[in-house]
């Protein structure tokens, strides 16, 4: 590295978490708007541009030609150009981790809330009503899920689910004992009452869930996205929920996003929307993501590691 101080482009907004304990020999520059950001980011060598709005982050990462290093508390960053920072050659790191915590126990909920029908009760609860029979019935005890996805999230809904009982079935690159390979679990997908989708967002994935796949899945299977709208066909998803082909469907993440008023998986009643939210579910997400990024800013200025990396090659 050379001796001249790392031009580090860093958002206001998480400037109280990071400041008091930001080592010297950084020649920091805070951003308040999208504009700033912009105007920033061609001298940045260290960038952490992350913003609600996807579109400033790319034209950030389009403009900054001396980056180095570019950190996010996003997990999934498949929306950016990634050819370009391989071009570039620059380190990316990502949130991977960040909200595994908070999305494992939601997928947890959003099952234990199909199984009893809860969104039933809470209804009658708006009506006043007093329910004399429970609207859902199902246990989670002796149930099996196919678990496609095992990066930080997948490994804590494995032991979450597993403490309810559930046979929990990964998919592994290579087939093991307890986990089926890459070239299986289509065929065996009607053994299972719960699919869950926690893979990342690559070219791969992309319609892993199709018309073929939902037409071999349980009569009243559940399938459950807590991934990227983009892994499922979501056209095929809505014909088989409208002509119930299978049970329902526990969607954290849809395409597009924010789903439009008219779309037809609001009004479907197999069908769950719960807006993304499931990263957001906490209060630590800020903390943890400012921790990381300030152990991993010694490391980088020492010359050492940084870490969860991402292969802009593989997109994740």
């Amino acid at each position: 590295m050379s001796d001249a101080k790392p031009v580090t482009v860093l958002s206001a907004m998480v400037r109280p978490l990071l400041e008091p304990h930001l080592p010297d020999g950084l020649d920091v520059r805070w951003f308040a708007s999208m504009e700033e950001m912009q105007a920033l980011a061609p001298e940045a060598e260290i960038g952490w541009f992350d913003a609600n709005d996807k579109a400033p982050m790319v034209a950030a990462v389009k403009a900054a030609t001396r980056l180095k290093w570019l950190n996010s508390i996003y997990a999934g960053l498949d929306f950016l150009p990634l050819d370009l920072l391989a071009e570039r050659e620059v380190i990316v790191t990502n949130g991977a981790g960040i909200n595994a915590t908070t999305i494992a126990e939601y997928v947890v909920m959003l099952m234990l809330t199909q199984a009893k029908g809860y969104a039933e009760v809470v209804r009658a609860q708006d009506r006043k009503e007093w329910l004399t029979d429970s609207p859902g019935k199902k246990e989670l005890a002796g149930s099996r899920a196919l678990l496609l996805g095992m990066g930080a999230i997948g490994k804590l809904v494995k032991t979450r689910l597993e403490a309810f009982d559930v046979d929990v079935v990964p998919v592994r690159r290579t087939a093991v004992e307890g986990a089926l390979g890459p070239d299986e679990w289509r065929s065996q997908l009607g053994e299972f009452d719960w699919i869950i989708l926690a893979v990342p967002a690559t070219p791969e994935t992309e319609g892993m869930i199709g018309a073929d796949e939902l037409s071999a899945m349980k009569k009243d299977a559940i399938l459950v996205n807590i991934a990227r709208g983009t892994v499922v066909d979501q056209d095929a998803l809505v014909q088989a929920l409208q002509g119930k082909d299978i049970g329902g469907a526990l969607l954290d993440v849809t395409t597009p996003e924010p789903l439009p008023a008219d779309h037809p998986l609001w009004d479907l009643g197999n069908a769950q929307i719960t807006m993304h939210l499931s990263g957001r579910a906490q209060d630590r997400m800020f903390q943890r993501s400012a921790q990381r990024f300030l152990d991993n800013l010694r490391s980088y200025l020492a010359g050492g590691e940084v870490g969860p990396r991402i292969d802009p090659a593989l997109g994740y």
